[in-house]
This record gives C-alpha cells, structure tokens and sequence, in this order.
C-alpha cells in the first residue's frame, strides 16, 4: 500500500481530505495519513500553521517533511489555492502572459512548484482558483445548512451555469467562488471549515471531477500511486 501525506493550505482544505479522499483512496490501495496544515512562519525553531501565505515558510516545512519520511512508497501532495497565491511563488511572474488560460498557467505553477521541491514523489496541486470552486459543482448541497434559500441557491447556479466548469469562476477579489458564496450566505465566512466540506461530501467525489478537469487530473494521478 502507497503512503501519502497531504500539506493543506487551511482547516477546510484538511477536513475535505480527510472525509473525502482519505476513505476513496484507502479502498484504492493508498493510505492518506492525517493532512497537515501547511507552515506560514517559523519562529524559535516552531512551524506557525495555516494559511499557505508564506512560500519560503512553506518550501522549508515541505523539505523538511520529504527528508524525514524518504522511504518506501511514501508520496506527498498538496492542496492549496491559486487565489491569493504567495507572490514568491516559483514561476508566478512568468506565467502572467497566461492569465487568458487559467488551467495553462495553474499547470505551469504546478511544474515550477515540483521543479524548486525537486523531490520525484512530491505530487503539487494547486486549486484553480480556490476550494470553493467545488462547492459550485451543485449548489443545491449548500441545503444541508441554510433553509428557505431557493434564490440563494439559483444564485449560484446561474454563475455556476455560466462558466464551462467551476474551476473557472475568476479569481477577483469580490468575485472568487468564495466571494460569491458569502455575497449569497453571509454566514458561510465564519463557517467554511465545517460547511465547505460537508456540502462537498454531500455533491461526492463523481460529481466533482465529473465538472472539475483540474481536480480530476490530481485525483487521478493520487489513485495511480499504489500501481
């Protein structure tokens, strides 16, 4: 059986792993250990936890992980937002010629981001453009935690509607998938690490792929890991 280990750029992103794809990938043959929220600072030899803001922060706490757990069929993966992305990420300013093609440069922040690693089990996500581009995969789900909100809901529908996938809701300060959600349940700021993920347990896994390509791509490439 694979070992894999999960850096999470915040709680949302951690218990989605953990109640989504930890029990997909273990009937798969590969064993997520408990995500880890992702270093922002390190202060007196301690790692500040949460947030993914930080990306020297972040490349050391990696680096150091991949060198104390180098054995065996162990991989490593994240999960983090390309919203709000640290602006010292590798390659950030070369792929602004690429903003007209969001999945282009995504892909291309992903090889940067493997390439500064530089560890061949190191698998990098990064979600176009956030978390909640997910959750537009059928806002219907958001139900489960807010009543009498049918407009609400076809809200999110229309804009769901009007893009060819979720993962391609922009990245706008007012206007990010997250943004667009709290402008229709202003509750949900307060409460994304526990809604966000059940509504997305409540769509599944099928569903999300079915509408996300960049999402699919990364789960594909998880599930291959114990062949």
């Amino acid at each position: 059986m694979a070992r894999l280990y999960l850096f999470a750029e915040g709680e949302t992103e951690r218990k989605f792993a953990d109640n989504l794809l930890k029990p997909h990938l273990a009937n798969l043959g590969v064993f997520l250990h408990r995500p880890a929220l992702i270093a922002h600072a390190r202060r007196r030899g301690i790692a500040h936890r949460g947030g993914g803001h930080n990306y020297e922060a972040m490349r050391t706490d990696i680096r150091n992980f991949l060198v104390q757990q180098h054995y065996g069929d162990v991989y490593f993966t994240t999960m983090i937002d390309l919203y709000a992305i640290h602006p010292g990420f590798p390659g950030l300013q070369d792929c602004e010629n690429l903003r007209h093609d969001p999945l282009a440069r995504v892909e291309a922040l992903e090889r940067a981001f493997a390439d500064d690693i530089g560890d061949p089990p190191f698998v990098p996500y990064i979600q176009l453009h956030e978390f909640e581009a997910v959750l537009f995969c059928d806002p219907a789900a958001f139900r489960l935690h807010y009543e009498h909100c049918d407009r609400q809901v076809e809200q999110l529908r229309a804009i769901a509607d009007s893009h060819a996938s979720p993962e391609l809701i922009d990245d706008g300060p007012q206007t990010a998938p997250s943004k667009r959600i709290i402008a229709e349940f202003p509750k949900y700021k307060n409460a994304k690490p526990v809604v966000g993920p059940e509504v997305a347990e409540l769509i599944g896994l099928e569903a999300i792929r079915s509408k996300c390509p960049h999402f699919a791509s990364w789960l594909s490439r998880l599930e291959g890991l114990a062949s």
